[in-house]
C-alpha cells in the first residue's frame, strides 16, 4: 500500500503511510492533531477515531456555552 489521503467530511485531513504491519496517520489538520503519527490497522479505524475526536469536542463545546 502506499500512502493514502483521509478525509473527514469531504475535507483532506491527513494522509496514512504505511509503516512496518501498521498505517501511521499523519494530520495535515489542526483538528486532528491529537491522533498525528498514531497507528491504526485501517484506514477506516483512522476514520472513527477522527469522527470520535470530532464529536467529543463539539460535545466538549457543547456543554462549555
Amino acid at each position: 500500500m502506499q500512502k493514502q489521503v483521509i478525509e473527514y467530511g469531504g475535507e483532506p485531513v491527513g494522509i496514512v503511510v504505511p509503516d512496518e504491519d501498521r498505517l501511521k496517520f499523519i494530520a495535515v489538520k489542526f483538528h486532528v492533531i491529537d491522533l498525528d503519527e498514531r497507528r491504526f490497522t485501517s484506514a477506516d479505524e483512522v476514520r472513527l477515531a477522527i469522527r470520535d475526536l470530532v464529536r467529543g469536542r463539539n460535545a466538549n463545546a457543547a456543554i462549555h456555552v
